[in-house]
């Protein structure tokens, strides 16, 4: 019996496993001074590896949950890092987390964060050093290593320069 035409030999081309699923670096941005020295770290290591950077856009309980990707807060958010992060190039994936009402453990929007980058198969978190309500980079690499989750960058602020004025 011949085989159809339409229907190829299963072993003669070799496939490698999950082709083309892109592996995007995570910054998780807060609303803070600290955002912008993140998405650069992030865009760097985004930039190596030719992947494109999930920006996480962290939300109060507050902000109501219907706001998406493009709502007016979330751009709010990404308008700030954006002019860092765009000379690099290497594209973006907008994404929002809003933290958990009410008091949970400390590591429970850790590892609600960690699971949205996994959903979009980050294999790096960069955070900066502190954050809103256990959303710091020692808090995600506490919550990363017991759930087994990417692996966390850790960002230290942005350091401070005071404002010079114009030379006459």
């Amino acid at each position: 019996m011949t085989r159809l035409l339409s229907h190829p030999a299963r072993n003669s081309v070799h496939r490698p496993a999950r082709v083309g699923l892109v592996q995007p670096v995570a910054a998780v941005l807060t609303d803070r001074l600290d955002d912008v020295a993140v998405a650069e770290t992030a865009a760097r290591m985004a930039l190596a590896r030719r992947v494109p950077l999930l920006l996480i856009a962290v939300m109060p309980p507050h902000i109501r949950r219907s706001c998406g990707p493009a709502s007016t807060p979330v751009r709010a958010v990404l308008a700030r890092v954006m002019p860092k992060v765009g000379p690099h190039a290497t594209g973006y994936i907008p994404e929002v987390f809003h933290l958990p009402a009410g008091n949970g453990s400390r590591l429970a929007a850790a590892k609600q964060l960690l699971a949205l980058a996994t959903r979009h198969r980050a294999a790096d978190v960069v955070a900066a050093r502190c954050g809103p309500q256990g959303l710091d980079a020692f808090t995600l690499i506490e919550a990363a290593a017991l759930r087994g989750g990417p692996h966390v960058h850790a960002v230290a602020p942005a350091a401070w320069t005071p404002l010079r004025a114009p030379a006459p």
